[in-house]
């Protein structure tokens, strides 16, 4: 498991680019040697107002996931904002968020690239520094939430009113310990939506707090709310 002091340090990265940014995304990853990645589709939930700030319009999203050590991810950030230009309004957002532990097997092969991971981090260490700055005293948290199907719409309403920007809708299936919900004897998993939101630290508590009141356990859409820090933003103007 990820924890010894000798071993790379590994991150979950991701971004959330438009459908149609796919192949590029991926030629990036080829020639970066990036050796785990999984894509999925998105709704992007953004109202129009906030489109130009934060890149997620209503339009289908692919959110792709992927490994990588953190001495790399400023290089990636700047390779795939580059390529998909991040810096500019209405194209994506990218952010990575920290593991507690992952498999011995993959750890063992991301660490194999620990050589060509230093070097990268070199070359990148000038615009890591720049944009370090940029980020110092400004933190920010990704919130998840998981809710029954068709109440993402009321969610996001809820979110935008105390604060949130916009947010991503993925598409689950929910499998209790009794397994999937019978009717009329035949199997129907639970269907799920999963929303991501991207805010800073400041913004966060009031968001978790009017989005648990109106769609916590005791709602309808029966959710589940909680956050995770994230780093190495990229897509978001810092000011």
């Amino acid at each position: 498991m990820n924890g010894d002091l000798n071993t790379p340090v590994i991150k979950l990265v991701i971004f959330i680019v438009d459908w149609s940014k796919i192949k590029i995304i991926s030629t990036i990853f080829a020639q970066s040697n990036l050796r785990y990645h999984f894509v999925c589709k998105g709704t992007g939930t953004a109202s129009s107002e906030i489109l130009d700030i934060l890149g997620i319009g209503a339009t289908n999203k692919a959110v792709i996931f992927c490994l990588e050590q953190d001495v790399m991810i400023p290089s990636l950030m700047n390779e795939v904002g580059r390529k998909l230009g991040l810096n500019h309004p209405g194209t994506g957002i990218g952010f990575s968020i920290p593991m507690s532990a992952i498999n011995n097997p993959i750890l063992k092969l991301i660490a194999a690239d620990a050589v060509a991971a230093s070097s990268a981090a070199v070359n990148a260490g000038e615009h890591k520094a720049e944009k370090d700055e940029k980020q110092m005293g400004r933190k920010f948290d990704l919130i998840i939430a998981i809710l029954n199907q068709g109440y993402s719409d009321e969610f996001m309403t809820v979110a935008r009113g105390a604060g949130a920007g916009g947010g991503t809708v993925i598409n689950a299936r929910g499998l209790s310990k009794t397994g999937p919900a019978k009717i009329f004897g035949i199997s129907v998993q639970n269907e799920k939506e999963i929303i991501i939101i991207l805010t800073t630290r400041e913004k966060k508590e009031p968001i978790m707090e009017a989005v648990s009141k109106s769609h916590g356990q005791n709602s309808k859409s029966e959710g589940i709310v909680f956050s995770v820090p994230a780093d190495n933003i990229t897509g978001i103007e810092l000011r």
